[in-house]
């Protein structure tokens, strides 16, 4: 047996129906559908870890990256990518989620990693030194998972030796 609750009628039906718009938008915040989608590997001394990364690509995209968004997987993350090895700063401007920030070199491996950043924070938050690469996972996720500076990164952008 079904038990009510709220109102029935248009009324009841018009509350569930702006309840389900809010969900759908919800949901679509969560990932954005014009992002291509790829996996990422990173070889740690605690073993192998896999995600599903979203790759901004225009500079609209690079710009908002992860704004504005409420939760992300245990295994996403976003990965920022750059033609050449430089300084690379970000912030946490419209962010949301604390997040962790790897900055990855060319040759794949880790050069430092930001933890737990602060949600919405205009802070700079950089590179070490050079990296071709930055990959945003939620905060907390590199010491979960044992992730450390030196740790490499298996993408194709990313070339052992150089």
């Amino acid at each position: 047996m079904l038990r009510r609750m709220g109102r029935s009628g248009p009324i009841g039906m018009a509350c569930a129906a702006v309840a389900a718009i809010g969900l759908v938008a919800a949901a679509a915040r969560a990932q954005d559908p014009d992002l291509r989608r790829d996996e990422l590997v990173i070889e740690s001394a605690s073993g192998t870890h896999r995600f599903v990364v979203e790759l901004p690509r225009t500079p609209d995209q690079m710009a908002r990256g992860l704004m504005h968004r409420r939760q992300l997987a245990a295994d996403a993350g976003m990965l920022f990518l750059y033609p050449a090895d430089r300084a690379i700063t970000m912030w946490m401007k419209n962010t949301l989620i604390p997040l962790d920030m790897l900055f990855i070199a060319g040759d794949g491996r880790i050069g430092n990693i930001v933890e737990w950043t602060v949600p919405l924070s205009l802070q700079v938050i950089q590179s070490a030194g050079p990296a071709r690469g930055v990959l945003e996972v939620n905060g907390g996720t590199a010491r979960r998972l044992g992730i450390e500076p030196g740790d490499r990164v298996r993408y194709p952008a990313f070339a052992p030796d150089g």
